[in-house]
């Protein structure tokens, strides 16, 4: 059983890779492909044809596109992301604050969403059909059915302005402290995401968990005499937490990606709004980098969903892996 996992994961391991090499290309013949010159961009139209020209070179940009390709992966292996000729300074030390901002909102809340989503799942595929159920499943629908800046602006307005004044309105960090010492600034941002997210994958438990209860073997514990709350967390859960896993690592890469807004909103300074930036003011090295980032995100955080998937299914399904 061990064995076949562990080829299977690796097998895994290797198309994840193969696939990042494909994003890779694709990123960065789409950022080839822009229209316009780059260098001109920068330097602006009263640049003069030598000062193009010096520039042109140090972005490499003179070179055949195949080495300018292998010459940027190279680097990204190397650790060396590239220069932002925009801001004047290494990619890593305009991004990586910025990144490191955005996944610990993500994560917070994603924390906080998925133990959540389960146990309310759980106890709304329970009391299916009940006045419980139908307003819990009505306000999660309410919720997804708000676009994201406006359950932003919603939850300023009630916690921050005109109702309470529980939290900031926006989220400035202080400079040269930590994030984890400004918590109070990240609570608006991770309870979007988090009522976003949970809203959404509860009601995956709540289906899967009213499948598994309708299974032979469920009713059959029940027959046995078991308590309700060991068939629960026993039985049901673990076979019904499979597509919620799964769903939420395709929901966290998601954010990651589409936080963009939130962060607009709160005035966080995030790789969303770092990207907006960048595509902006043509910083190909940033756009580079951060959709880079994005893009490993969504394999990582599937190849952990699948892992934790195989290892939560019975031996024998685990087996055909």
């Amino acid at each position: 059983m061990w064995i076949r996992r562990l080829t299977w994961l690796s097998r895994r391991l290797c198309l994840s890779l193969f696939l990042l090499i494909v994003v890779s290309i694709l990123i960065f013949a789409v950022t080839q492909a822009l229209p316009g010159d780059v260098a001109t961009m920068i330097l602006g139209t009263d640049a003069t044809p030598e000062k193009v020209s010096v520039l042109r070179r140090e972005m490499h940009l003179d070179e055949p596109i195949l080495l300018q390709y292998f010459s940027w992966v190279s680097g990204i292996i190397a650790g060396n992301f590239g220069y932002s000729h925009t801001a004047g300074i290494p990619v890593a030390q305009l991004t990586l604050p910025r990144i490191f901002n955005t996944f610990v909102v993500v994560t917070l809340s994603m924390c906080a969403a998925l133990p959540v989503s389960m146990v309310l799942g759980l106890l709304t595929a329970l009391y299916k059909d009940t006045w419980f159920d139908r307003v819990i499943l009505g306000l999660s629908l309410s919720v997804n059915a708000l676009p994201e800046f406006v359950l932003a602006l919603v939850l300023v307005m009630l916690l921050s302005t005109t109702v309470f004044h529980l939290f900031p309105a926006l989220s400035i960090p202080v400079p040269d402290q930590p994030m984890v010492t400004q918590l109070d600034i990240l609570l608006l941002p991770c309870l979007t995401l988090f009522l976003l997210q949970m809203t959404y994958l509860y009601r995956l438990v709540r289906a899967a968990v009213i499948d598994v209860l309708a299974a032979d073997y469920i009713q059959f514990a029940m027959l046995k005499g078991l308590s309700t709350g060991r068939i629960l967390f026993r039985h049901a859960l673990p076979n019904a937490a499979i597509p919620a896993l799964q769903a939420a690592a395709t929901v966290f890469a998601v954010c990651i990606g589409g936080v963009v807004v939130i962060e607009y909103v709160f005035a966080f300074p995030g790789m969303g709004t770092a990207l907006t930036d960048a595509v902006g003011n043509r910083d190909l090295a940033v756009v580079q980098f951060i959709v880079l980032i994005i893009a490993s995100t969504f394999i990582v955080a599937n190849i952990v969903a699948d892992v934790i998937t195989a290892f939560l299914k019975p031996p024998a399904r685990g087996d055909a892996l």
